[in-house]
């Protein structure tokens, strides 16, 4: 099993950047992939982004209201994913969750999560 934790979220105002770490730690070398996912109040969980562990740099995936804005990446010597989320915008707003054993779009796919972190953009 991989534990993840989760920092990084906050208040910020429309326009501005965030960036969100997921530290993982336990069985990392089991793991393929890490997803971020965001569940907005109302709504049910959606994709934000995902990265393979395997190869040189990792292939990655985004979902169409991200691209072009949010980058994903890894420190493979930290066990660390990160989410860089530039031009926030106030429907960014959502808890961010990170997840491990995958890189798929489907939340289902993964067996790890982390408890989560707020993300606030004040238009």
């Amino acid at each position: 099993q991989v534990q993840l934790v989760e920092s990084g979220g906050g208040l910020v105002q429309a326009g501005g950047s965030l960036r969100l770490s997921c530290a993982a730690s336990g069985r990392t070398n089991s793991n393929i992939g890490t997803g971020w996912f965001r569940r907005a109040p109302g709504k049910e969980r959606a994709f934000v982004a995902s990265i393979a562990w395997r190869g040189p740099t990792g292939s990655t995936n985004y979902a169409d209201s991200v691209k072009g804005r949010f980058t994903i990446s890894r420190d493979s010597a930290k066990n660390t994913v990160y989410l860089e989320m530039n031009s926030l915008k106030p429907e960014d707003t959502a808890v961010y969750y990170c997840a491990a054993g995958s890189y798929s779009r489907n939340w289902k796919a993964y067996s790890s999560w982390g408890q989560g972190t707020q993300v606030t953009v004040s238009s």
